[in-house]
């Protein structure tokens, strides 16, 4: 199966690196192109992959091509994509706002097409990725595209009705954390602690936390209990932050993530 990435940036570059790094695909197997060439032909000498200087190049040799450049691109990247689109090759994109309907205008009713939505942790090999296919993907056909999402991280196969939701809990949420993870340090700076040190401290004890729930299981209100001994000191903090109104401040900002993918996506 030949890959191709129409746009290697942060997210489409990040991908392109954890599926090289997965060996699930050979270099010699993988083809991109995009504006900037200079950064393309240096990419490709890192990687043993090989350049195309345009896109309908790179869709004639590739079964798979992966979409990733920003919305507001689309109308100029899917004419050049149509001019050699057969039924045959899956189209992938990660557009915000970009669904499989509008995919469609430009190459057909027949096209197979996925949309995905990973998350900025794909650098780290740690996405969270939802993948969704319209009714032309089979599963034979789904199943290495698929493999790609697994290969940063986790996958999970979605509906494309749930993609907003998907935003508010996985794709901008990253952001959220990092406010958290602050936060945490910040207060530790203000109790002695050095910045660098705290950031340690306070990304590593998200990085547990996290662990925690996915490999055990548990729910993560049983977890919380869990740490919550009566009278110590996790119950105080937990209740100070459930009288500020913690769980209801991050359900707002979801809120309002979801609330604009919905708008983006008229």
């Amino acid at each position: 199966m030949k890959v191709g990435f129409i746009g290697a940036g942060n997210m489409g570059g990040a991908i392109l690196r954890g599926y090289l790094t997965s060996g699930k695909i050979q270099p010699k197997e993988v083809f991109v192109c995009g504006r900037d060439m200079e950064k393309l032909n240096k990419l490709s000498r890192e990687l043993g992959i090989t350049t195309c200087k345009t896109i309908p190049e790179l869709v004639e040799q590739c079964e798979v091509i992966m979409i990733g450049v920003k919305p507001n691109l689309f109308s100029e990247i899917m004419p050049q994509v149509s001019k050699e689109y057969k039924n045959n090759k899956i189209l992938v994109s990660m557009a915000a706002g970009i669904t499989i309907d509008s995919i469609q205008q430009y190459v057909g009713e027949d096209a197979k097409i996925i949309r995905v939505m990973p998350n900025t942790p794909a650098m780290v090999n740690e996405a969270m990725t939802s993948v969704s296919r319209n009714r032309n993907v089979t599963q034979e056909q789904f199943a290495p595209v698929f493999d790609i999402f697994q290969s940063i991280g986790r996958a999970e196969e979605v509906d494309e009705q749930l993609i907003h939701c998907v935003i508010g809990v996985s794709g901008s949420s990253p952001a959220y954390t990092y406010m958290y993870i602050d936060a945490l340090a910040e207060a530790a700076v203000k109790n002695g602690m050095n910045k660098e040190q705290a950031i340690i401290f306070a990304a590593q004890s998200v990085l547990g936390a996290a662990k925690m729930v996915l490999e055990t299981g548990t729910d993560p209100v049983q977890l919380r209990i869990n740490v919550c001994s009566p009278g110590g000191t996790t119950i105080e903090a937990v209740e100070t932050l459930q009288q500020q109104g913690f769980a209801e401040l991050v359900a707002a900002g979801f809120q309002a993530a979801v609330d604009k993918s919905k708008i983006m996506s008229k």
